[in-house]
Order: C-alpha cells, then sequence, then structure tokens
C-alpha cells in the first residue's frame, strides 16, 4: 500500500578501490536522511552538508531522481516534498552524488508501495548517474561489483567483506569535482597497464571475500586513474604512504577524490593512528582535511526510523 510519507537513509559510499574502475563500489556507514511526503507542489527543504549551495528547485538530483520514478509509474502529475539531511560530504569522492540519485529513486518508490523490484531502480539510478559502481553499492550495501550489461541493463553482484575491516576516511577541505578529475584520464591505456589493473582487481575481491588481509597493499594499487589524478591532486601519493608507514592494509584514492580511503582491521586497532598520519601528511603537504573511521555498510537504502532532528 502506498504511504503519505517515507522517511528513508542512503550509505555513503566509496568506488574503485583502487584497480577497479568504474566497476567496483563499498557502501560505509556514513548516511542521508530522506522523508518524501506527497504534496500539491514539489518541495525540497535540505539540512546539513550541501545547504546552502544544492538547488532547491527542479533541478535538484533528489527530486529529479524521484520524478523518473514518478513518470514511470504513472504518478508523473503528482507533487512530492523532500526534506533531507545531509551528512555525507559533496565533490569528495564519497557518493554524494550517488546517495541524492539512489535516494530519489528508493524514496519515490517507497512511496508508491514498491511498485518497482530493486533491479529496475538500479538501472534507473545507474543511467542518471552514468555509471552504476556508486549507485549498486549505495542501493544494497556492502561491496558490489557493478557492470552494464550489452543490453543496457546493470549486473551487480555482491561481494562478502571480513567481518572487522575498517575504512579509514581523509576528507580534504578542498572539494574535487568529478568531471576536473575525469579530464585527466586518457582516452586508451597501454595494454601492460591494463593487465597490470586486472590482476588487482581479481586479487582485491580474493583478498576481501577470503579474508586474506596480506594481498591488500598489492591489490589496491591502480595505473589506470589514479597515477593520472595525482597531477590535480599533488598530496596524494604522501597521505598514500603515511597511511601505509602508519600499518594500514592497504590505501586508494575514494572515487575521483579528494577523499582517500586506508583498509584496516577493527582487531589492529590503529585506525586513528593511520587517520592522524593522513591528517598530518595532508597537513604538511598545505591540504587541511579530516578523517572518518567508518565500516563498511551491510545495507543500502533502507527505511529509517525518524529524521535526526527528531531521533
Amino acid at each position: 500500500m502506498p504511504d503519505d510519507a517515507v522517511t528513508i537513509r542512503v550509505p555513503a559510499t566509496t568506488a574503485n578501490l583502487g584497480p577497479g574502475f568504474d566497476c567496483l563500489g563499498m557502501a560505509l556507514s556514513l548516511w542521508n536522511t530522506l522523508r518524501l511526503a506527497w504534496a500539491e507542489e514539489p518541495a525540497v527543504r535540505l539540512h546539513g552538508l550541501g545547504a546552502d549551495s544544492l538547488p532547491r528547485d527542479a533541478g535538484n538530483l533528489i527530486l529529479r531522481s524521484a520524478q523518473r520514478v514518478l513518470d514511470e509509474t504513472g504518478n508523473g502529475a503528482r507533487g512530492v516534498s523532500i526534506e533531507a539531511w545531509q551528512e555525507i560530504p559533496l565533490s569528495r569522492g564519497l557518493g554524494s552524488s550517488s546517495a541524492a540519485i539512489v535516494g530519489g529513486v528508493y524514496g519515490a518508490n517507497a512511496l508508491l508501495g514498491h511498485p518497482l523490484p530493486p533491479s529496475r531502480l538500479l538501472e534507473i539510478a545507474a543511467e542518471i548517474e552514468g555509471h552504476p559502481d556508486n549507485v549498486a553499492p549505495a542501493l544494497m550495501g556492502g561491496l558490489s561489483i557493478a557492470i552494464a550489461g550489452e543490453d543496457g541493463g546493470v549486473q551487480a553482484a555482491p561481494v562478502p567483506l571480513p567481518a572487522d575491516l575498517q575504512c579509514v576516511v581523509y576528507a580534504p577541505d578542498a572539494p574535487m569535482p568529478t568531471h576536473e578529475a575525469r579530464s585527466v584520464l586518457p582516452p586508451e591505456v597501454p595494454r601492460a597497464d591494463a593487465v597490470f589493473n586486472t590482476g588487482r582487481a581479481a586479487l582485491l575481491i580474493a583478498a576481501l571475500a577470503l579474508d586474506r588481509p596480506e594481498y591488500l597493499r598489492l591489490a589496491t594499487q591502480d595505473r589506470l586513474h589514479q597515477p593520472q589524478r595525482q597531477r590535480v591532486f599533488r598530496q596524494m601519493k604522501v597521505i598514500f604512504d603515511h597511511a601505509l608507514a602508519a600499518g594500514a592494509l592497504g590505501v586508494f584514492l575514494s572515487g575521483a577524490g579528494s577523499s582517500v580511503v586506508a583498509l584496516t582491521k577493527r582487531s589492529e586497532n590503529r585506525a586513528f593512528t593511520i587517520g592522524y598520519e593522513m591528517a598530518d601528511a595532508g597537513d604538511k603537504s598545505g591540504l587541511t582535511g579530516t578523517f572518518l573511521v567508518l565500516e563498511p555498510a551491510p545495507n543500502g537504502a533502507e527505511p529509517a526510523a525518524a529524521p535526526p532532528e527528531a531521533a
């Protein structure tokens, strides 16, 4: 049965994980919360990160994504109001746009009583985003291998993760617009670099699925995008080096950046040391930022009990 209003939450995500360019993504335990309700006219209210800069009209990405579901289900003439409490930083490679897209499509579908299956929501979200690596874990949770099929559909396969895996996220204060980070990537790559990444992406999946942390340092290496993006993010390598020296199991640029994610295990109690070392490396290189100790989020978009201000 359709509801008059729904409250949901959507996780942040990190994509690529080093070698898995545009096909690997993992949900993180940092959430945006949204409340969607039927209204006479579309309306958007924003709280938290991006509240002063994101559009509140028909150009809002959450509203546009919700409208796609309304149109597809024959409800395009109905109005919906959206209120969002946003904790995911913008333009930091943590899936803020994917969270907006998934929040819109999942929330509108929930408001309608879930007429569309998750597979169709994933297709719609990937079409809006342009690639499925972030939207798949935002919708499904966990780690996903997500690829576009020849028929235009999307296939997303979950990958088991170690129970005590932690993600130390260093988020610079300076954003990295995705279009800028993509503009430095060449249209073609040498065969040796393609082989390098193929082997490491396969090793990364094995390392995580089989809980073999000794492979992660090698398995998170990349030649397809991180060396090129270092041209516009010159501090990246020194942050990587400090994370590894502090005991990180592996480290990579989160999506297109500017955040950096280091992997560790909760049982090793190194997360804060790694975070402080990454922040110190950034600071000494002229880059300010903060770090968060997060975990993989096993669930993607899901119902939430209440908005943050009501909790």
